[in-house]
């Protein structure tokens, strides 16, 4: 079965090569992927796919049905969204649309996961069982494009019994592939605060209530929150990535507006730091004679490899790829609402390296240089073929 999986990948590398690039130069924002979706449908539909339809309103999810397609349910999903980043790629393919990049790979996801769907349509008759394509919008914007799903129904009728997913890394070489059991990805949380005080002259500070400065000691004295609160052991993240003061060299202004976010592995606690954070930055401007206003947005759940299902993948990836070419990560305090799915069934999230050091395709995802060696393609869509069929026989 390896051979076979490997002959239709390499054969239809041209093909899925020109779906990424189709994708890439054409991408659209979280929950507005409506051309996306149509393109899924018509490469679908052109395979010869018949169970498709849609969800979540700009999702999609099909069945291939296997022999004795009641017997198990596995899933296999991609991401279908975009970022709001102005391409600085110099491509063929670069994005058509000005501002709008596929910066992290989903085109990558989508593509890979339509190559493996070709393979898996034309082997239906050598395994048993269903598999399940779940292209899913608006991974990149809270609530999540998953949460979206799950409420429609995307886990039932059959429900299944793994889902599997993949995602870019630019870190890994292309041919390769990584893999970690257990607890991987954070929780996200954002966090929006408005620090309130009294404007006025810089030169009577006697006159004015600092809001400036109550936003810097509100800065300051969160970071106790992850250093003083939090166990040692528990993954934790606080930080705040925009201030705005909006006064001068010589005018207060009436209030500071400030945006951060909160990661961690651990609900319980997650749970226990917004309450500190709330806590703490209160307090903090009403002894300044301030108040601050406290908005705490709760994002995606953490991600949490099932261990016994992470083993098994990692096995039969070392079996398709070789033992040389499958890595070990280590935990990523970013977040992805494939975390959702986590919760509630078996998963597995693993990454597909892309990266190519001797034709510059090193830069980060979300960045305006982000591109991959496209050969991942065929490792992308032949190892999720192959795991989806040993899932099923497992």
């Amino acid at each position: 079965m390896i051979e076979k999986i490997k002959l239709l990948s390499a054969t239809s590398l041209k093909e899925t090569t020109s779906w990424r690039r189709h994708l890439h130069a054409h991408p659209e924002l979280s929950f507005q992927e409506f051309k996306t979706q149509e393109f899924v449908e018509a490469q679908l539909d052109a395979m010869g796919v018949t169970e498709i339809q849609r969800m979540a309103g700009t999702g999609v999810v099909a069945m291939i049905r296997g022999r004795n397609p009641d017997r198990k349910t596995v899933a296999l999903r991609a991401d279908m969204d975009a970022l709001p980043i102005l391409e600085a790629n110099q491509v063929e393919y670069c994005s058509t649309v000005h501002g709008v990049m596929h910066a992290c790979g989903h085109d990558v996801h989508t593509s890979s996961l339509l190559g493996a769907a070709n393979i898996l349509h034309q082997l239906r008759d050598q395994f048993e069982g269903s598999i399940k394509l779940i292209f899913q919008p608006g991974e990149e914007k809270i609530p999540g494009g998953a949460s979206i799903m799950i409420k429609e129904g995307v886990l039932n009728n059959p429900a299944p019994q793994s889902v599997l997913g993949q995602h870019v890394m630019p870190q890994i070489k292309a041919g390769n592939v990584g893999f970690r059991r257990g607890l991987y990805m954070a929780s996200a949380d954002e966090i929006y605060m408005t620090v309130r005080g009294k404007g006025g002259h810089a030169a009577m500070p006697h006159t004015f209530i600092d809001p400036v400065m109550m936003a810097a000691q509100i800065l300051v004295t969160l970071q106790q929150v992850v250093s003083r609160f939090a166990k040692p052991a528990i993954p934790s993240v606080l930080s705040f990535g925009k201030v705005i003061a909006n006064g001068a060299t010589n005018v207060i202004p009436d209030s500071v507006y400030l945006e951060g976010t909160f990661r961690t592995m651990d609900e319980t606690w997650r749970e226990e730091a917004h309450r500190h954070i709330e806590r703490i930055a209160k307090e903090v401007a009403a002894t300044l004679g301030g108040s601050c206003d406290v908005e705490i947005r709760k994002g995606y759940p953490f991600l949490i490899n099932d261990e016994a299902l992470t083993d098994r993948t990692r096995q039969w990836a070392e079996e398709y790829l070789g033992a040389e070419h499958v890595e070990d990560l280590d935990i990523w305090m970013a977040a992805e609402d494939f975390a959702y799915y986590s919760q509630i069934a078996p998963a597995c999230f693993y990454r597909l390296g892309v990266r190519n050091e001797s034709r510059g395709i090193t830069s980060s995802v979300h960045t305006a240089t982000f591109d991959v060696d496209e050969s991942a393609l065929e490792t992308g869509m032949g190892l999720m073929a192959w795991l989806a069929i040993q899932e099923l026989n497992n």
